[in-house]
């Protein structure tokens, strides 16, 4: 695709992607980042990916605590207090996987990473229709 196609794109992209398709497309980013790191353990750069990964991971949880910590955040209160609990066990199991690195370890953040986006895209769905 030539590059002012690739940019026409982006813009468009841009201007009609909500909050939670963002929020679902970074998630699911910080999972394939993961699986790769996984499926690729005996790779030579193994250990850069790997920390590039969770550190990548760790930037998206705390924004995500970030917002849900804020006062003006709509969601409802136990929701928030379900999504902070979440993100203290992501927290734990990141700093877990890093002092002792194994690949069957990433595998709940992946789940977690890949069903929070899939609700996260069909409640952007269903707000939309």
């Amino acid at each position: 695709m030539p590059a002012h196609q690739l940019n026409a794109y982006q813009m468009v992209e841009k201007t009609t992607i909500t909050g939670r398709d963002t929020e679902a497309r970074v998630l699911t980013q910080c999972a394939i980042k993961l699986k790769h790191c996984k499926e690729n353990w005996n790779a030579k750069d193994r250990k850069v990916k790997l920390d590039e990964a969770l550190r990548y991971n760790q930037k998206v949880w705390s924004l995500i605590q970030g917002d849900i910590l804020d006062n003006n955040n709509p969601l409802p209160k136990n929701i928030r207090n379900d999504i902070l609990s979440l993100s203290a066990f992501l927290d734990k199991r990141i700093f877990n996987i890093m002092a002792y690195p194994a690949p069957e370890k990433l595998n709940i953040v992946i789940d977690i990473n890949l069903n929070i986006a899939a609700g996260l895209r069909s409640s952007a769905a269903i707000s939309q229709a």
